[in-house]
């Protein structure tokens, strides 16, 4: 039942490298509810939850969403949260093969990276645009 809701959602504006003025339209598609702000050096962090997903989108001083990152029971329909980025994502993991017996997968296309990793029950990702990150925040820090 869930993944028909995310596959039924409109494209949300606070996608990655859309504006946060949105989050409140992406907690309403995911039937989620808001969770928790948290501000960081350089950045914010919105984080909303569903039954089976936690989102969190970072958003730049700027009011631009740079990174998204998730944890739960099932990867969140990426082709909602990555935006305008999703078809090359959508290439880019055509070219990528899989390695068998690996529990982490990392996309990488010429202005995105997205990383899944996880097993049943906990599965987590992150997807940013490493031209939007803010100088002075570390990768890492995204999750």
């Amino acid at each position: 039942m869930l993944a028909t809701v995310f596959t039924m959602v409109p494209r949300a504006g606070a996608a990655l490298g859309g504006s946060a003025d949105s989050v409140t339209t992406d907690r309403k598609a995911l039937s989620a509810a808001r969770r928790a702000t948290t501000v960081g050096p350089g950045y914010t962090v919105q984080e909303i939850a569903s039954d089976a997903t936690n989102v969190r989108e970072y958003v730049s001083r700027d009011g631009i969403v740079f990174a998204i990152a998730w944890n739960g029971l099932m990867h969140p329909d990426l082709t909602i949260l990555l935006g305008s980025y999703v078809g090359e994502y959508q290439q880019a993991a055509q070219k990528t093969p899989r390695q068998m017996g690996q529990r982490r997968r990392e996309v990488r296309g010429s202005r995105v990276v997205v990383e899944k990793w996880g097993h049943m029950r906990n599965l987590q990702g992150r997807a940013y645009v490493p031209a939007l990150v803010p100088s002075g925040v570390p990768i890492d820090e995204i999750k």
